[in-house]
């Protein structure tokens, strides 16, 4: 076959670099959904991107697109004919838009009928002609968080379009898009190569882009300054401190990327050293650099996007921008410090947290008492500790540091109240109670911690659910999903037997003057957020199945039931497990409600009940110590051994026997069994 290569460079003005990730993924799905569109069949996708241009190559495509015989079905067969077998107006009107006679009209079998249909031959179009009509498309398509305007074009993008090269086979597809005609021509780095250059292939393009100080790779990038951030930092007589999340950025800001080393007065080290990196990465986008220890060293490194003749100038303006940022948050810890935390929670009264919720004061007050009460109940030894964190844990949010650096929220509560003297426990839960801050995040150390962050976070689920702010599918601006997630992960890693659901009662109690909403409707969607979040977490671990059939019996401990899914996931290698399944699924098919009544064992007609009901009674004390132990591995062990007389019941009796009382017998038997099964999992939920 004859196959291709297709390229395509969108030029522009500089990127926000936080949209750029996204533009080359979405670029690629929406190249793979047009090429399938088009029956054109590809090799590898590549997209790549600098701040001022997305590209994307694709090889393997054929010369000219297959042909392809294309059926298109129509009206049923009844309406397309009358009751003579002649056609209606409605066959008529499908023959003429398919551009057939009415003669070439076949009828052909659906799932849903008879229905008229025609099949036509169509010739494969030149790839050249189609790729046209879809690259326009694809650019269009690009979505980005804010787009724009420009000039008086009626298109949009994230930033004003330049220039856009499209060839396949080195020849241009030709297309416009606003007033940018598709071309053969790319440009060099704006400010070390700012010159047009011809592209004739990708490889040729690659090479170009290098001659013209550009790297359009960002993995390579990428690699560049990773290396160059380390060589930098050793030089400097320390070690970088690793920051992948600034150099996801500082890749999409750069083309040319080159390292600069930097200083700042040892002064400035009396400022905690996360105000310190804050203020460097956030505004000014450097990587700071520790000793062996780990303490902070008077030192940042920048990436460039261009190389210098004399690099002392970009030092020393680099060093003056962050001197001025460095007083200034040095001026904030000194002034804040004249302000006690104690004083600070009042001022929480005039904050207003959510207009519906009122004030941070008053969450504070809520999630106070919910701690209060969690750690009662977790470790009572810890409750005045507890209730001091989080009476204290927000009042940094009234500071002028936190107002400037809002990243450092709860570290700078720990920092002052270790200045004022108040014991590390509370000053180390103050800061904790935030975490985790993201996705697989540091989760809190202390128990005090832990406590605060879980009822923080769950008065601010149950809140936003009770007055209506529910999360929606591509909007969650109270970050509920995270918060969930957080809860659900400090439960497991810390192992704490609690129950959701009168947590969440609590919770909802607390808010009952706020609530717009029923509890009972609150509550009921709540736990159902919870299990949605708590079934994708665990199903990033395990079968989806087992998880669903682990969690239809019970969610309300979380540590309880994911000690039941590891269980069942494993149990699902044990050789008898494929033939239990079974069972049990036809034993819940049997009893449907179920018949929960003594079983009496003067009705059995049939060994095989005897048997049975003997292997039941047997295992159902061993099962039910094991639940009771959590074993949960043992008690699915001895379930196994029901197997063979299962088998051996299903294979012998007929469950729904004439006499009445015989078959409730025989249904209160496998209702039984059904209901210690069921104390485990639904094992009708599992593939």
């Amino acid at each position: 076959m004859n196959t291709k290569e297709l390229f395509l460079e969108i030029g522009t003005e500089e990127i926000p670099a936080g949209f750029i990730p996204r533009a080359m993924a979405e670029m690629e799905a929406i190249i793979i959904r047009e090429l399938g569109n088009a029956r054109l069949s590809f090799g590898e996708i590549k997209t790549m991107a600098t701040p001022r241009r997305l590209a994307l190559v694709v090889t393997n495509i054929p010369a000219v697109q297959p042909d392809a015989e294309i059926t298109a079905t129509g009206p049923s067969k009844k309406a397309a004919f009358d009751a003579d077998g002649k056609p209606t107006k409605a066959a008529e009107g499908f023959a003429r838009g398919q551009g057939v006679n009415v003669s070439a009209l076949k009828i052909v079998t659906t799932d849903k009928g008879e229905y008229i249909a025609v099949t036509r031959q169509e010739t494969g179009r030149p790839t050249h002609q189609l790729l046209a009509e879809i690259l326009p498309g694809l650019v269009a398509a690009i979505p980005f968080k804010k787009s724009m305007r420009w000039g008086s074009q009626d298109i949009r993008f994230a930033r004003p379009i330049h220039w856009i090269v499209a060839l396949f086979d080195g020849i241009v597809v030709p297309f416009s898009f606003g007033n940018i005609d598709s071309g053969t021509v790319s440009r060099g780095h704006r400010f070390m190569a700012n010159s047009t250059f011809p592209v004739r292939s990708f490889e040729h393009y690659l090479q170009e882009c290098e001659r013209h100080f550009v790297i359009v790779d960002p993995q390579r990038r990428r690699d560049i300054i990773r290396r160059e951030t380390h060589r930098v930092a050793l030089a400097a007589g320390g070690h970088l401190l690793p920051d992948e999340e600034l150099l996801d950025q500082v890749v999409y800001l750069v083309e040319y990327p080159s390292a600069v080393h930097g200083t700042f007065s040892p002064e400035f080290l009396k400022v905690p050293k996360e105000v310190l990196i804050t203020s460097m990465r956030s505004h000014q986008r450097y990587f700071s650099i520790v000793d062996g220890q780990g303490k902070l060293m008077p030192g940042f490194i920048t990436i460039n996007n261009t190389l210098t003749d004399d690099p002392s100038v970009v030092v020393k303006g680099n060093e003056r921008v962050l001197r001025a940022r460095l007083s200034d948050a040095r001026f904030f810890f000194e002034e804040d410090q004249k302000v006690t935390l104690e004083e600070r929670v009042k001022s929480l009264k005039k904050v207003v947290y959510q207009q519906k919720l009122g004030t941070s004061y008053e969450k504070m007050e809520r999630f106070r008492a919910l701690s209060e009460s969690l750690a009662a109940f977790i470790n009572p030894a810890i409750l005045e500790q507890v209730s001091r964190s989080a009476y204290l844990c927000k009042a940094d949010l009234v500071s002028a540091m936190v107002g400037e650096f809002p990243e450092v929220q709860g570290i700078m509560g720990r920092e002052y109240a270790l200045l004022e003297g108040i014991p590390a426990e509370v000053a180390n839960a103050i800061a904790e109670h935030y975490l985790p801050t993201q996705a697989g995040g540091e989760l809190p150390a202390s128990d005090a911690g832990a406590i605060v962050s879980i009822c923080d976070k769950l008065d601010t689920i149950c809140g936003c659910f009770g007055v209506g702010l529910i999360p929606t599918g591509s909007a969650d601006p109270y970050a509920l999903r995270r918060s969930a997630i957080g809860i659900i992960n400090i439960i497991l890693e810390k192992g704490y037997r609690i129950s959701l659901s009168d947590g969440i009662d609590k919770a909802l109690q607390l808010l009952s003057a706020k609530l717009t909403r029923p509890t009972a409707e609150v509550k009921a969607d709540v736990m159902e957020f919870f299990r949605g979040r708590f079934t994708n977490l665990l199903g990033d671990q395990y079968p989806t199945d087992v998880v669903e059939a682990a969690v239809s019996t019970g969610y309300i401990d979380l540590v309880e039931t994911s000690a039941r899914i590891t269980a069942l996931a494993k149990f699902t290698s044990h050789p008898d497990f494929e033939a239990l399944a079974v069972a049990f699924k036809r034993i819940g098919n049997i009893i449907k409600e179920g018949v929960d009544a003594p079983v009496d064992p003067t009705l059995f007609q049939d060994q095989a009940e005897s048997c049975l009901y003997e292997a039941f009674q047997s295992a159902k004390n061993s099962v039910e110590a094991s639940i009771s132990d959590g074993a949960w591995q043992d008690a699915l062990t001895e379930i196994a051994t029901l197997r063979g007389p299962v088998d051996s019941f299903f294979d012998k009796v007929m469950v729904m026997a004439d006499d009445e009382k015989v078959r409730g017998n025989r249904l209160a038997l496998l209702t039984a069994m059904a209901r210690m099964f069921g104390k485990i999992a639904d094992f009708s939920r599992i593939a």
